[in-house]
């Protein structure tokens, strides 16, 4: 029988984008028979270009995505989602995760965005929002320079296929601005808008002349990403 289940659109989506990537690890104790009632976790099975693999303490004793079997899974060679026009495999891949952690999970990490849930926290931030709060999947970091400035940048745009943020040298009283701004790509991007090269930034509140320029590779461990650099 179809599933009646909503589909999650990309409003703005442009061709020519990068492929999507999802990686989540589940932690806990897990039967072999578990069933995955499609209407209830939203979800229409295991989307093309995802896989679930199972792993006991023994084939990954490590922290996972720090070294080993797990940490290989974020190279570039392994499979993607190629450039999706929705993002019903999120959807899926969710309702999958979401299924094991109520089926014996004690917590589910996001290494994309260097996040860790409790089943509470990840129903209530990641499953149980309808419409779903697709901003979630991303996160906004910042570390200190040494003149007094601070570095931002994002993670977790590789689920989308779309780069990630990243802006060196903003002041203080730019900050706020900086948010505002790398919070409106992650929206556009996450709806499938892609970011020009060469785009010009125009926000009062920004210094003029800031422009967006794609750099970076999947393998720099900053982003596990792509990325546009404002500069």
């Amino acid at each position: 029988m179809a599933l009646d289940l909503i589909s999650w659109p990309r409003p703005r989506f442009e061709a020519g984008g990068g492929d999507a990537f999802l990686f989540f690890a589940i932690y806990g104790k897990f039967s072999d028979d578990i069933q995955v009632f499609g209407q209830q976790y939203r979800t229409a099975g295991t989307p093309d270009g995802i896989d679930i693999r199972k792993l006991n303490r023994t084939q990954s004793p490590e922290f996972p995505f720090t070294s080993g079997p797990i940490e290989e899974l974020l190279r570039p060679k392994n499979p993607a989602i190629p450039d999706p026009p929705d993002l019903n495999y999120l959807r899926d891949t969710i309702g999958l995760a979401t299924c094991f952690l109520d089926n014996g999970g004690i917590a589910i990490i996001d290494p994309q965005q260097f996040a860790l849930y409790d089943p509470h926290s990840w129903h209530d931030e990641i499953f149980d929002p309808q419409p779903p709060g697709l901003s979630k999947h991303a996160i906004i970091l910042f570390s200190d320079e040494p003149e007094g400035t601070r570095w931002y940048h994002t993670r977790g745009q590789r689920k989308f296929g779309r780069p990630d943020l990243s802006m060196h040298g903003v002041r203080p009283d730019h900050e706020a601005a900086v948010i505002e701004m790398f919070n409106r790509f992650i929206l556009l991007q996450v709806e499938g808008a892609r970011i020009a090269e060469g785009q010009k930034i125009r926000m009062a509140s920004l210094p003029p002349g800031l422009t967006c320029h794609h750099v970076g590779s999947v393998d720099d461990p900053d982003f596990n990403n792509v990325h546009v650099e404002i500069r």
